[in-house]
């Protein structure tokens, strides 16, 4: 299991408590109020489509806030519990954009890791996403980056050159943030703004409007994960 018995090492050394994981019911996702009802509309369209014809299950969820809480583990568990892909491929991705941040994560399963190893997934964010979200044109960015990874599902995409060791290593990022969240204050990490059992302290739930967000859709039924695994494969990175 792919960088599974790192994440629990940092879950026992920084003392988190287990986020509430928000439940899609469709292919895109907008918590945030950034997308109109016609692009939600026209992503779904392009990500069922994607499915229909494919079987690969592509998701984008866009958040206000990580409220502290590490984008690599808030992605792998969001794309975990929702099953994006299929038990027989594991052939999910999600692309989790937490807008506020400004940090975004490709989390993509076992079964595409080979499509799309984690190089290709940084170069995409990089090259493809980045600029047009620095632009504070999500729409297109999220369209680009849609298109950018069902080329390199197919094979088609290329990354440069100057890519291929860019980054620092997977281990080194992990110990970063280790050393991070042991010299936060107030004692041992507890991700503030994660909806609990129970209570709330001003962070995000799927399907809640007090953030303005929506997430619609007027094709006919809805997502449904198909039991897919994931194990840390992807990348991550910020605008």
């Amino acid at each position: 299991m792919k960088y599974s018995f790192i994440y629990f090492l940092i879950l026992i050394s920084s003392a988190f408590s287990q986020p509430e994981i928000p439940k899609l019911t469709m292919w895109a996702t907008d918590l945030t109020g950034t997308l109109n009802q016609t692009e939600l509309q026209d992503l779904n369209v392009r990500l069922k489509s994607f499915q229909d014809t494919t079987s690969n299950q592509l998701v984008v969820l866009l958040i206000p806030s990580l409220e502290n809480y590490p984008i690599e583990m808030l992605a792998e568990e969001t794309a975990t519990k929702n099953k994006i892909g299929t038990k027989k491929n594991d052939n999910g991705i999600l692309l989790l954009i937490a807008k506020d941040d400004r940090e975004l994560r490709l989390e993509v399963g076992y079964g595409l890791e080979g499509a799309v190893p984690d190089a290709i997934a940084s170069s995409i964010i990089r090259n493809v996403i980045r600029p047009r979200f620095k632009e504070n044109n999500y729409y297109l960015g999220i369209g680009d980056g849609i298109t950018a990874i069902i080329k390199a599902i197919g094979g088609e995409y290329k990354i440069e050159e100057s890519d291929k060791n860019n980054g620092l290593p997977f281990i080194v990022l992990i110990i970063i943030i280790i050393v991070a969240f042991s010299l936060m204050k107030g004692g041992p990490f507890v991700p503030g703004g994660i909806y609990r059992t129970g209570t709330r302290s001003g962070g995000w739930t799927s399907g809640s409007s007090s953030w303005g967000g929506s997430s619609s859709w007027s094709g006919g039924g809805g997502f449904s994960g198909g039991g897919g695994s994931f194990g840390g494969g992807g990348a991550s990175g910020s605008w």
